[in-house]
């Protein structure tokens, strides 16, 4: 498969979108079925990373399921990736490092900063459209207050 540079932005940008909206069957639609998410940040107290969560395909559908039943965090988050670095690692496979900003935006109207972080996507290009294998998204930010009830 010829893939461009603007179709993996344009990937990694509507994965984003569907989970800003908790449309979660669009976000697993991008998604490959051996795809993986895991949530780490580095700890300088312990010297090495924290694995905060880290789930399989199945794992995330069945936690999506439950989401409605799980305690809320009141308010919105809305997601900005700014493209990086694109990688061919072989003739079906891509990995793209995005920074990301994730914004809380309360009721009222108040936005601030939820998080940064950076997303290392792997990317399979062997079907006819590029699907998501893994994301694994490295933290900046280690506190995160109540946290979110759904994946960064």
């Amino acid at each position: 498969m010829t893939v461009v540079p603007n179709e993996l932005r344009e990937l990694v940008h509507r994965s984003c979108f569907a989970l800003d909206r908790e449309d979660f069957s669009e976000f697993l639609s991008y998604c490959a079925p051996s795809f993986e998410y895991r949530i780490s940040a580095y700890s300088p107290e312990i010297r090495k990373p924290m694995i905060w969560f880290d789930q399989d395909y199945g794992g995330l559908e069945s936690m999506f399921d439950m989401v409605s039943q799980h305690l809320k965090r009141l308010g919105t988050l809305f997601r900005h990736p700014s493209m990086g670095i694109i990688d061919r690692v072989s003739d079906t496979e891509m990995k793209i490092v995005t920074s990301v900003l994730i914004v809380d935006t309360d009721p009222n109207g108040r936005s601030k900063l939820f998080a940064a972080a950076r997303y290392t996507d792997t990317i399979d290009l062997s079907g006819t459209a590029p699907r998501l294998t893994a994301r694994f998204v490295n933290l900046e930010t280690r506190d995160l207050g109540v946290g979110s009830h759904i994946p960064l």
